[in-house]
């Protein structure tokens, strides 16, 4: 028995010695505070038709771990801020969480990781001070079931916590948490864990009052002459995000400790804001993206730790229309409901931006004013000469009943018909041309030369103003296949 426990413990160190050395990866964050959220069998399949290897999940539901069950993904559950109070004033209450909401769903589901809470220095200060004790009880109930080699327990920290973050080598945190903070520095350099950054340029440059530039935040070259440069070390900076990395490692460094890496948990940028948030656009957020996985996957590190790949989710799945706060905050997801992408992404370093279809199509602009839409949808059935047949209530481009589905598919049957002598994708400026094949399921739209990726999936609003593109199925293949045959030689060997 002693021999199987020991075992299964060194398979387990392997796993994670093999997940720690085969270079950086991209994953995502799944938010639940969506109106349609696909069912979880639909988004397990979207992330398995992407290759998307890693997810972070912000509780522990069991419909999605139960989904999530034999898909080789590697996953990341949350303890809620809810939670975080109880499980730190009891040893049994984080036993119990774990047996509940990890236990019972290995080795089938791959959990690797667990988030206690999300940005709780800063979010609900008065649970800090039972913060570390929540992590210290979570990891000891995983060291009581021998999975302490393969779930590593940490938590969420925003760039609040460090007042400063430029230049990067006198970053330091915020010493009215000190103690806090030099607790879980020092569980996670006990635990062999690593520190999870919530880091946002966009928040960064917004609020910075035009001290940074635009393309700094967005990955793009800066002249010479606007280079951002360290003026202690001499180190460039390419990006706001690899300074905010660099700024947390000089952080954890202040407080006198090495070794500890750190794991962006959430990043991303709005690609929709309101009258006063012009910065989120989908322009920006396309860029923004594209560029921040090009970033991450070329595996180096920010400048003061160059061989430390910077292992990133982005933030996040869908848009969680259902949130409070400004418009932007809403519009965060890369893809919609529908499986379609918001915006084209190129997931390898060939920047080559990949779609869903060779063609170019016309559809309805999601902010669209609905009465103009309406009005366009009109002429486009009627004198414009489009076949709307198939919107038809019972007929198979009728669902979703919206006016933007509709007039999508109006708009596209009379470009399609009409481009070649001189039809234009306009309609009052309801409209615009994208890349993505806008078909879903049996609905099939003109120009389409191929059937729609998600047919599991329920459809829902089309692509709203530049959204173009799709989502490539390049990002890293899960290490699983590569740990299979380690663990197999390391029982041959025994």
């Amino acid at each position: 028995m002693m021999r199987g426990k020991w075992i299964g413990g060194m398979i387990l160190l392997l796993v994670g010695m093999f997940t720690n050395v085969l270079g950086s990866f991209i994953g995502i964050n799944i938010g639940t505070d969506v109106s349609d959220l696909p069912s979880e069998t639909d988004t397990v399949a979207l992330l398995k038709a992407h290759q998307i290897t890693h997810v972070r999940l912000y509780n522990a539901d069991a419909h999605m771990l139960k989904a999530l069950s034999n898909s080789g993904i590697e996953v990341m559950v949350g303890v809620t801020n809810e939670e975080v109070l109880g499980i730190g004033e009891s040893a049994s209450a984080a036993a119990a969480w774990i047996n509940k909401n990890v236990a019972a769903y290995l080795p089938s589901t791959n959990i690797t990781a667990i988030a206690v809470g999300s940005e709780v220095i800063t979010t609900i200060p008065n649970a800090a001070p039972v913060l570390v004790s929540a992590m210290n009880y979570l990891h000891k109930a995983l060291v009581a079931s021998n999975l302490n080699f393969q779930i590593k327990v940490s938590t969420p920290q925003s760039m609040d916590i460090i007042p400063k973050p430029f230049p990067p080598s006198t970053a330091t945190f915020n010493y009215s948490w000190g103690p806090t903070i030099y607790r879980i520095l020092q569980f996670i350099k006990n635990t062999n864990s690593y520190y999870m950054l919530n880091a946002y340029p966009y928040y960064g440059y917004t609020s910075g009052d035009g001290i940074f530039p635009l393309d700094y935040a967005l990955f793009r070259p800066l002249p010479s002459v606007k280079q951002i440069v360290d003026p202690n070390t001499l180190f460039h900076y390419n990006s706001m995000f690899d300074a905010m990395v660099d700024a947390t490692y000089y952080s954890i460094e202040d407080f006198n400790f090495s070794g500890i890496s750190v794991v962006v948990t959430e990043t991303g940028w709005p690609w929709f804001g309101g009258s006063k948030e012009p910065d989120a656009n989908t322009g920006n957020a396309q860029t923004y993206t594209n560029n921040l996985i090009q970033r991450v996957l070329n595996g180096s590190g920010p400048p003061s730790q160059p061989k430390l790949p910077i292992n990133t989710y982005i933030y996040e799945l869908f848009n969680e229309d259902q949130r409070p706060g400004p418009v932007s905050e809403k519009n965060w997801g890369v893809f919609y409901t529908n499986g379609s992408a918001v915006y084209p992404l190129s997931l390898n370093d060939s920047n080559q931006i990949t779609g869903n279809s060779s063609g170019v199509f016309c559809v309805a602009k999601a902010d669209a004013d609905p009465d103009k839409l309406q009005d366009g949808l009109n002429w486009a059935c009627g004198q414009g000469g489009a076949n709307c047949t198939p919107i038809q209530k019972g007929q198979r481009c009728y669902l979703p009943d919206s006016i933007v589905n509709h007039a999508s598919y109006a708009f596209n049957d009379y470009y399609q018909k009409m481009q070649s002598a001189g039809g234009t994708c306009d309609f009052d400026g309801t409209a615009m041309t994208t890349t993505v094949d806008p078909s879903h399921g049996a609905c099939k739209f003109s120009g389409s030369s191929n059937s729609s990726t998600f047919t599991g999936l329920t459809p829902a609003a089309i692509a709203p103003s530049s959204a173009v593109g799709g989502w490539s199925s390049n990002l890293q293949v899960s290490d699983l296949q590569y740990l299979i045959p380690a663990a197999f030689l390391v029982l041959l060997l025994l």
